[in-house]
């Protein structure tokens, strides 16, 4: 059975941090490229970040480049995201994705096999 469990969100105040993580299970981890999105009510999940399946080629959304970093430990099967500063627009849900393919970039949703269910992220001015 695939999970992916995200956990380390929370609220905080503008130019402070939070490192998600995103614990993977039930399939080749190792193998596939993963990804963070995030989500408000009433408009489309939006990509923040993905990462290569060895872990060589990271992507960032223009919105969050220089402020987010991508990381995965393979051997732990856990996904991170490293946020800093933060800024009140980052307020969503944030979402792990998995591909089953090597290398994907996080411009869109659709394409992505598996999802976690979300942890809620709250910045405040």
């Amino acid at each position: 059975q695939v999970q992916l469990v995200e956990s380390g969100g929370g609220s905080v105040q503008a130019g402070g941090s939070l490192r998600l993580s995103c614990v993977a299970s039930g399939f080749m981890y190792s193998r596939s490229c993963m990804a963070w999105f995030r989500q408000v009510p009433g408009k489309e999940r939006e990509g923040v970040a993905s990462i290569s399946a060895d872990g060589s080629t990271p992507f960032y959304a223009n919105s969050v480049k220089g402020r987010f970093t991508i990381s995965r430990d393979n051997v732990k099967k856990t996904l991170y995201l490293q946020m800093m500063p933060l800024k009140p627009e980052d307020t969503a849900m944030y979402y792990c994705a998995a591909d089953r393919r090597s290398y994907c970039y996080a411009y869109a949703a659709h394409g992505f096999n598996y999802w976690g269910q979300g942890t809620q992220v709250t910045v405040s001015s």
